[in-house]
């Protein structure tokens, strides 16, 4: 990332798209005080320097049928490279998993899982977790409401 050129316009290019990433580019120079020429190259720029990484829509998991989250640390019996790309690649294959951060601490990750229910976790833990080589022990919490979200850290 070249943050050589990154500016004061640049942070508020990318706090508007943060904020909505459907802006046309007419909206987005109004909102940062550019001409769209300017402002689209502008984005193109950060976009290719690596600033923005992609555009998506975020889906509400509880309309969708998927409303239960569980926070989930697994520890695996060994942290030996084999062992880590092995857990990686199984759970890759799981759509329950949304989300899987590798940890420093007692517990080697730290996954959210989102299903429909209690029922659909227990299915999830009994069938498909509990069921990958090297784990050697499983932590559930279930979260009780979202205190705070946002996609990344205001700029």
């Amino acid at each position: 990332m070249d943050k050589s050129n990154f500016d004061d316009i640049d942070r508020s290019i990318l706090r508007a798209l943060q904020g909505n990433a459907r802006l046309s580019m007419l909206e987005l120079s109004d909102t940062v005080g550019l001409s769209p020429t300017p402002c689209a190259r502008r984005v193109r720029r950060l976009e290719a320097d690596g600033f923005i990484l992609d555009y998506h829509a975020q889906l509400n998991e509880s309309a969708i049928g998927y409303g239960f989250s569980v926070f989930v640390s697994v520890q695996l019996d060994k942290q030996v490279d084999d062992a880590l790309q092995a857990f990686e690649h199984a759970i890759e294959q799981y759509p329950e998993v949304v989300n899987c951060w590798l940890m420093t601490g007692n517990r080697d990750y730290l996954m959210r899982i989102a299903v429909a229910d209690l029922a659909g976790y227990e299915s999830f833990l009994t069938g498909k977790l509990t069921k990958i080589p090297g784990v050697a022990s499983i932590e559930s919490s279930i979260p009780i409401r979202q205190v705070k979200a946002q996609l990344s850290r205001e700029i």
